[in-house]
């Protein structure tokens, strides 16, 4: 008779928290750098440290926050911030609905708004990676990284801003440009539709920075027509192919059988 094996034991509270942290903490050190770079780019606009941090602790967004700068230093109205933020981050709903299927019963609606909050792509990435159901110390672990270097980077960068010379402010906050560029750049060269939504929101950018009939648009709506043209052309012109779909519930139906 082979004698009872007991259950592992569960993981403590804090060492779930520790597990989340150590997840964490290269994103962490990914946003410092980031965020450093969308400081520099705030003073250089005309913020101050103070509004330039407080974007950064309200916001968990780099391209959300790059468009609301221009907009904020040109005087814009708060429906085209808002408008301009809407579509943006609009991703972030999605990922959200998403990762609220793996939390397990300890995460209540409290919780859920504040993890929401700071879901970012690469905190997405990491949690949707995780094997099994995520709880609530661990996904407050996974966050505080992130959430520090964000807020950290923007203050240092800010600073920098109030310290160095004017043209070199001028020349860091092309930075946070050349990061958004290196981020498109390899999936355009790979995916030829990536490369033409890119190179359509370009043209567009360009045609309402030159044509004289259509530079006296505010930027931000400039964004948010672009974002949604883009968006939505590609979506219509390249439509996910449904075989792909039933290929992937079939992938899961021979696991869960096996199982």
């Amino acid at each position: 008779m082979k004698p009872k094996t007991s259950d592992p034991p569960h993981p403590s509270r804090a060492a779930l928290f520790r597990a989340g942290l150590t997840d964490g903490v290269p994103i962490g050190l990914g946003y410092l750098a980031v965020s450093f770079g969308f400081g520099i780019a705030a003073k250089a606009a005309g913020l101050s440290i103070l509004e330039a941090v407080l974007i950064s602790v309200f916001n968990v967004t780099s391209a959300g926050q790059l468009a609301a700068v221009p907009i904020i230093a040109a005087a814009g109205s708060f429906a085209e911030l808002a408008l301009a933020q809407l579509v943006i981050n609009m991703r972030y709903f999605l990922m959200s609905i998403s990762l609220s299927q793996k939390y397990d019963s300890t995460v209540r609606t409290g919780d859920r708004l504040l993890i929401g909050f700071a879901v970012t792509d690469e905190i997405y990435a990491v949690e949707t990676a995780k094997p099994g159901s995520l709880s609530r110390p661990y996904l407050y672990g996974v966050t505080v990284a992130p959430l520090a270097g964000w807020w950290l980077g923007t203050l240092l960068g800010a600073l920098a801003g109030a310290l160095l010379p004017a043209f070199l402010i001028s020349a860091l906050s092309l930075a946070l440009y050349a990061m958004f560029i290196a981020i498109v750049t390899p999936d355009a060269k790979e995916n030829r539709k990536v490369a033409l939504c890119a190179g359509l929101a370009i043209l567009i950018s360009c045609a309402f920075a030159y044509i004289p009939a259509l530079s006296r648009v505010d930027r931000g709506f400039v964004i948010i027509l672009a974002a949604i043209v883009c968006g939505s052309l590609c979506a219509w012109l390249f439509p996910i192919p449904d075989e792909e779909d039933g290929q992937d519930k079939g992938g899961r139906e021979e696991v869960t059988a096996d199982e």
